[in-house]
């Protein structure tokens, strides 16, 4: 296992990012446990967190007196739960075997050892690495290709199958490159689960770039398990997170990336992360359009030309040239027979008509939906525009900071910080209305609306400030359809809705677009304070639902409508 990094201890935390004092004494709690303490948390680079994997490989090796190879198949059987693995331990002292064979573990007994104890040597050199026949001059024959081979040429793991050495380096291969298995590659016998251990590997396989996968796969796998531990979502990062308990609380890591450490995803306050995801199903599943098409669309029980049902009457009559036929909307039955009498009829699937979804019911419940969804996608495609503008921002820096010697750049930071605190806004803001669409209405839900409603405007505001004089951003922006927000939203499945952008205050329509740096900044500082304040007050408030138990959820999607 020395091949996976450094064995020198003293030098074991040298790369680390820290976000916290330590990382001693770590134990999962409740969000609601948490302090008023910044949420405590260290970043680290890969070869740090093989560094944590070694150390507890080894402890766990010294404990049992087994194997560094058998400890890191052991922690992995007990997803790196050290102290699970340590209460099965002493849970039967007497059958630490049963333990092994659990984790589809095989490791020789040492007879000069109580059954308890299990051969453990520190020499690689010495440790059976590889079970041989000791006569070479018998031929057997391999059970994957069928050839003969001599038997110092076979080559088997600790539950005695046999096979020859390049079957075994094809089969390990197919596994780590193919199937991207590390962890979990049992032997190539069909039907038996004992796992191939780390030192056969290393052995066996000699391409570093073989190598190199399988060390990030057992990485890889390291980090899913531990509960503590979790990958940056940013996929050319690279970093991982280490916390001291697991909460909804978000994290930063050293590529500016924050995400929630409880699911992984961007930081999604104040939407808890079992809401998320159902929103974002909602949000990605077509059936709420359908619903809307099966509840006022039906086909023509002739031709099966789709029709709408515009109006209250069941008399229906396609208007396909080719077809005109009469018949009742709810029954389907011909109008010629039906006529106008009173229709109590089931469908052929045995649903009554009682039990028909009401059509204006599934019109409001889809509209519902789209106000809530549009809203949410406008801060969603603003956000995609971040890139564009940093570097605005970085541009407007450089500008000024040739146009007058009076700013260093140091000092010209407050243009990148409103573009900070403009991202972070949004962010929030943009997950205020996936948390709104669950909300039951109440005074506390007006209270939240009203904070909502100031935020988006101080944000837009300030948006609209930044991105007053970019050519490049204005021209994305009119590509997308605009609507004032406060207007009834009609049904338009295919539009995405833009907030309607606001007028400048006066202040802004006397700054000249020539504005020095002097002048510009009290005036944005002053319009990101303001939206930095909106944002607390509106994160506190949620906080304080969440805290105090007071926020009321539909259960049902159909509470939410009010016919």
């Amino acid at each position: 296992m020395s091949d996976y990094g450094s064995n020198n201890d003293e030098d074991e935390h040298s790369d680390y990012v820290y976000e916290s004092e330590s990382e001693e004494d770590m134990e999962q709690s409740s969000s609601k446990e948490r302090d008023d303490k910044e949420y405590k948390h260290m970043v680290l680079t890969t070869e740090n967190v093989l560094e944590h994997m070694m150390k507890t490989i080894k402890e766990v090796s010294i404990i049992f007196q087994i194997p560094q190879t058998a400890a890191r198949i052991l922690l992995t059987h007990f997803k790196w739960d050290k102290q699970c693995l340590c209460d099965r331990y002493y849970e039967n002292e007497d059958n630490h075997k049963q333990l092994l064979q659990d984790a589809n573990i095989i490791i020789p007994i040492n007879s000069d050892s109580s059954s308890s104890t299990f051969k453990d040597n520190n020499n690689n050199n010495k440790r059976q690495k590889v079970c041989r026949q000791k006569v070479s001059s018998v031929k057997v024959e391999c059970s994957i290709c069928f050839s003969d081979n001599q038997t110092n040429d076979m080559i088997s793991i600790a539950c005695g199958h046999n096979f020859c050495k390049e079957c075994w380096m094809i089969y390990l291969t197919t596994k780590i490159m193919e199937e991207g298995q590390g962890s979990s590659i049992s032997c190539a016998a069909y039907g038996c689960n004992i796992l191939v251990d780390d030192e056969i590997i290393f052995q066996l396989i000699n391409d570093p770039i073989i190598i190199c996968r399988y060390k990030q796969l057992i990485t890889n796998d390291f980090v899913q398990c531990n509960r503590l531990f979790r990958w940056c979502p940013k996929p050319e990062c690279g970093h991982a997170v280490l916390v001291e308990y697991v909460g909804f609380e978000p994290v930063r890591c050293v590529c500016n990336t924050t995400f929630c450490f409880m699911c992984g995803k961007k930081w999604h306050y104040p939407l808890e992360c079992d809401r998320l995801a159902k929103w974002l199903k909602k949000c990605s599943d077509e059936s709420e359009t359908y619903n809307w098409i099966a509840a006022n669309t039906k086909d023509c029980p002739k031709c099966m030309t789709p029709i709408e049902k515009n109006g209250g009457c069941n008399h229906m009559w396609c208007r396909n040239a080719t077809c005109k036929f009469e018949f009742c909307w709810i029954c389907m039955e011909d109008w010629n027979q039906h006529g106008y009498k009173p229709c109590n009829r089931y469908n052929q699937d045995g649903t009554s008509i009682k039990e028909i979804k009401d059509p204006q019911r599934a019109r409001i419940l889809l509209d519902r939906y789209l106000f809530y969804y549009n809203r949410y996608m406008v801060h969603y495609q603003s956000l995609q525009f971040e890139s564009e503008l940093y570097e605005y921002a970085k541009q407007k820096m450089e500008e000024m900071q040739k146009a007058t010697q009076r700013m260093t750049w140091v000092e010209l930071q407050f243009i990148n910080k409103a573009v900070d605190i403009l991202v972070s806004c949004r962010q929030t803001l943009m997950y205020t209305y996936a948390f709104a669409y669950y909300l039951k209405k109440n005074n506390r839900a007006l209270i939240f609306e009203d904070n909502q409603k100031d935020l988006e405007s101080s944000v837009e505001e300030l948006s609209e400030f930044l991105e007053r004089d970019n050519e490049k951003l204005n021209t994305m922006r009119k590509k997308m359809v605009y609507k004032d927000p406060t207007e009834p939203l009609s049904w338009r499945p295919t539009e995405h809705v833009q907030a309607k952008k606001r007028p400048l205050s006066k202040i802004n329509e006397k700054v000249s677009e020539e504005l020095d740096a002097s002048k510009l900044k009290p005036i944005l500082q002053d319009k990101y304070n303001y939206c930095e304040s909106r944002r607390k007050a509106l994160i506190e408030l949620v906080k304080e639902g969440y805290d105090n138990d007071t926020w009321e959820y539909h259960t049902d999607e159909l509470e939410s409508v009010q016919l």
